[in-house]
C-alpha cells in the first residue's frame, strides 16, 4: 500500500514521491523507482492523450484569457530553452501533469516527451531522495532514533 501511495502522489506532485517514501519507511530504491514510475506513467498518458485533454478543458472554459503572465513566463521558457527546459522545470515547478500539456501543447513530439522528461525524472527522483535519505533526517527520524537510545 506504501508503493501504492508513493506512486500515485508522483505521478500528481513529483516531490510528494521522495517526501511520502521517506515518512512511510519505504528504502530509498524503492522510493525512487516508485517516484519515476508514477511520473512517467503520467508523462506517457498524457503524452499520447494531451491534445485531447486540453481541448476538452478549452471548450469547457471558452471565457478564459489567452495571454496572462503565467503563460507569457512559460512561452519565454519555451523560447529560450526549449524542451528541455520544461524538461528540468517539470518535477521542480509544472508539475508531471503541467510539464506534459506544455510540451503537448508547443507540438513537441511524444517520444522526445518521453524521452527527455525521463532523464530529469532520474535525475531529480535522486536529487530529492537522496537528499531526503541522507542530508536532511526528518524528525520523525530523530524522534525513533531518541527512543532506540533510551530503551
Amino acid at each position: 500500500m506504501d508503493y501504492l501511495l508513493v506512486y500515485l502522489l508522483s505521478s500528481v506532485k513529483f516531490f510528494a514521491g521522495p517526501v511520502t517514501g521517506r515518512l512511510v519507511g519505504l528504502h530509498w530504491i524503492e522510493t525512487i523507482f516508485c517516484t519515476i514510475l508514477g511520473m512517467m506513467t503520467t508523462v506517457v498518458i498524457l503524452s499520447f492523450f494531451g491534445k485531447k485533454v486540453k481541448n476538452y478543458f478549452n471548450q469547457k472554459s471558452k471565457n478564459r484569457k489567452i495571454f496572462t503572465p503565467k503563460k507569457r513566463k512559460i512561452v519565454r521558457i519555451w523560447k529560450k530553452y526549449g524542451m528541455w527546459g520544461i524538461s528540468f522545470l517539470t518535477p521542480l515547478l509544472f508539475t508531471p501533469i503541467g510539464g506534459t500539456l506544455i510540451a503537448v501543447s508547443f507540438g513537441e513530439k511524444t517520444k522526445n516527451i518521453i524521452y527527455k522528461m525521463f532523464i530529469f525524472c532520474v535525475f531529480w527522483a535522486l536529487i530529492f531522495t537522496f537528499s531526503l535519505y541522507f542530508l536532511f533526517p526528518t524528525p520523525i527520524q530523530k524522534n525513533k532514533n531518541l527512543t532506540e537510545k533510551s530503551k
